[in-house]
């Protein structure tokens, strides 16, 4: 007996053992700040050592949720530390890893008083500074596979966004008191399935978690577009997606909240039988059953005669209605419609069946191909993604709609082919490209003199103006940046690319969405980070592209030849200390007029200003850009720019193996792009 006992408890040893290697905590990376140190055998060491084991210890609590902070000793010697464990992981690792961490943080940052430790299970952080309930970013590391999807990268890049901020906001949502916690499992095809984590410090709030999430969120774009995995650690958030599953899926649908109970709903009342006839034999029984059918059948077949009559009578009477209708106006309607419409064999040979040769790009809704038609007229045909969840009646609806909309500053849509599963708009083609093919090359800067430049502004805020204001619809463009603003012969600039959104499928009515479409550096912190999208939503792009115009360079990689500085902030230093000229693109050399620059940099401030409601509409930008009479108020500092995250501050590390364990290298930031997430 003594010997059964003895051979159960091994083997629970064991089990318990393989659980435990299964869930082994791997070591991720630290930040230990050499600004403040302390000397051996003070009290903050001592106070350290202290809190540090007070932190092990409480890693096995059942009532904590895998997070702990707690604080120790007076001023100057005082000391802050937490601990937060991954929301899959039980208690038994949590404590592992909390008390590796507590470990190696002495062995990898033996005097510094400012330090976080990663790993994949947990990280612990401690600080001379309190630190609780604060969002933090810095510091900050971002880690990517190596591996690059090969198979549709593009819709992967979206799933990737959509899945992210999905479960961003299933965390966000989570009670006071809860884990801040949500990881999430999406199909993507039938070889591959898309694994995504977000966390936060449970002692933030819902609204600094969402922040935190996002943020880190946005900077995956310019990292790790095709990467079939990578993260970004933060000292209050962190998140996480690969192509394997990396968390406990177990333990994960043991987090997520029941279905609410169903509504039980009170019987109805009993419907008794009525009495039985006092006539007793099959006599009185028979005449009772006559009259109750009489009564019954009679006042309905009147009813059902009426209706009838009634019903054809409308019916003739609204034939002729629609008729009239369509003799006067649908007929217009009808005609523009089919007017519209090319054949997939017209646009295949006008194309060369869409040859490599003719593509002109590649955007986040489609390809885009020079093509010409029969009688010799140029196209831009824009081959829309096969995964659009617009109907063919919707489809063709907001086409005719949208080719409606004729403004001298708008790319005109000639019209489109829907045929099986191809979805596919037809443009009039405009023969100078882009605005990005002259502003960001440095051999063809010079062919933008001043004039051009501030030609290009005012014609981009008429054609905005338009769209938001003029146009028989409101359209917001919602990702409004330099390559898509296309310039025709005489350089006049025609914006691209408005309406795809209706287009595609995407819902225009609402002012929030949890589907963020567009590009990072260009959005407005409200829509990168909360959804939330309106006409100042492109307000705030519009003046970020102002700022590029004038100084010639990318808002994204600014900051990789101007001390690790934003576009905006950069701005912001020279607006602030009068020197406006130190900005400008010096390819411009004295082809620009002095007041011009300094005013268009004014109206740029104005527009990004963090609250929306500061921001001017572009009813008031075009008359600030057309009258120097009108006097424009004081911007106040720009808003946090979300694209400055992938600074060269936060680290980016490519990981080759997978499983995120083997040795990493840095990434160049020359090597970063931009990726839209998603269509709308």
């Amino acid at each position: 007996m003594k010997s059964l006992n003895f051979f159960i408890a091994l083997l629970s040893l064991l089990s318990l053992a393989t659980i435990t290697k299964s869930q082994d905590p791997s070591y991720l990376y630290r930040s230990c700040s050499n600004e403040t140190t302390y000397t051996r055998n003070s009290t903050y060491q001592a106070n350290l050592n202290l809190l540090l084991s007070s932190l092990v210890s409480n890693a096995t609590r059942n009532n904590l949720n895998g997070f702990y902070n707690s604080s120790l000793g007076l001023d100057p010697d005082d000391v802050y530390g937490l601990f937060l464990c991954r929301g899959d992981v039980n208690k038994n690792a949590c404590q592992n890893c909390v008390a590796l961490a507590a470990k190696e943080a002495i062995q990898r940052c033996p005097v510094e008083k400012v330090v976080v430790l990663w790993y994949d299970l947990c990280f612990l952080r401690y600080s001379n500074r309190a630190f609780f309930a604060t969002m933090d970013q810095d510091p900050g590391v971002t880690l990517y596979n190596t591996q690059n999807i090969a198979y549709e990268p593009e819709r992967f890049n979206r799933l990737v966004a959509t899945s992210m901020n999905d479960t961003a906001t299933q965390a966000t949502s989570a009670t006071s008191g809860a884990k801040k916690f949500a990881a999430k499992e999406v199909y993507f095809n039938e070889f591959l399935n898309l694994y995504s984590l977000v966390q936060c410090t449970p002692d933030l709030s819902s609204s600094d978690c969402n922040r935190c999430l996002r943020i880190a969120i946005s900077s995956l774009t310019s990292c790790c577009g095709q990467r079939a995995g990578a993260r970004v650690l933060y000292p209050s958030c962190n998140i996480r997606y690969e192509t394997y599953e990396f968390y406990n899926t177990t333990a994960v649908a043991a987090e997520s909240p029941p279905p609410p109970p169903p509504v039980i709903r009170a019987p109805p009342p009993e419907i008794r039988a009525p009495p039985p006839s006092p006539v007793s034999g099959s006599k009185g029984k028979v005449r009772v059953s006559t009259v109750v059918i009489i009564a019954i059948v009679v006042p309905v077949g009147v009813s059902i005669a009426l209706f009838c009559l009634g019903f054809g009578f409308l019916r003739r009477r609204g034939r002729k209605n629609r008729d009239s209708v369509k003799e006067k106006d649908v007929g217009d309607e009808i005609s523009t419609e089919e007017s519209l419409q090319f054949d997939l064999s017209t646009i295949e040979a006008a194309t060369n069946n869409f040859s490599p040769d003719n593509k002109l790009g590649e955007g986040g809704f489609g390809e885009v191909y020079k093509g010409t038609l029969p009688h010799g007229q140029q196209i831009a045909v824009k081959r829309l993604s096969k995964y659009s969840g617009q109907g063919a009646a919707e489809f063709k609806n907001e086409v005719v709609l949208i080719a409606k909309l004729q403004h001298r500053n708008l790319v005109r849509l000639l019209g489109y082919c829907l045929q099986g599963a191809e979805k596919i708009l037809i443009y009039e083609f405009v023969p100078n490209k882009s605005l990005d093919h002259f502003l960001f090359d440095p051999g063809k800067q010079g062919l933008l003199d001043w004039s051009i430049r501030y030609k290009i502004i005012g014609g981009i805020a008429r054609g905005l103006l338009y769209l938001h204001q003029d146009s028989r619809l409101r359209i917001i463009h919602r990702d409004l940046k330099a390559s898509n603003v296309l310039l025709d012969g005489e350089m006049n600039p025609r914006i691209a690319d408005f309406g795809m959104a209706k287009i595609f499928g995407g819902d225009q009515s609402q002012g929030i969405t949890n589907r963020i479409a567009g590009t990072f550096g260009y959005m407005s912190p409200e829509y990168a980070m909360h959804g939330q999208y309106s006409v100042k939503s492109d307000v705030y792009s519009f003046g970020v592209l102002i700022l590029e115009i004038i100084s010639g360079k990318k808002n994204s990689s600014f900051y990789q030849s101007d001390n690790g500085m934003d576009l905006l902030s950069y701005a912001w230093k020279h607006w602030t200390n009068g020197t406006a000229l130190e900005l400008m693109d010096a390819s411009l050399g004295h082809s620009y007029s002095r007041n011009e620059i300094a005013r268009c940099l004014h109206i740029a401030l104005l527009c990004v200003q963090e609250d929306p409601k500061k921001r001017p509409t572009l009813t008031t930008i075009v008359l600030m850009l057309t009258s120097f009479s009108v006097t424009l108020p004081l911007p106040r500092k720009p808003a946090y720019c979300v694209q400055s995250r992938t600074d060269s501050s936060l680290p980016i590390i490519g990981l080759e193996s997978d499983r995120s364990t083997s040795t990493s290298k840095p990434l160049s930031v020359n090597d970063m792009s931009i990726t839209e997430l998603y269509p709308r």
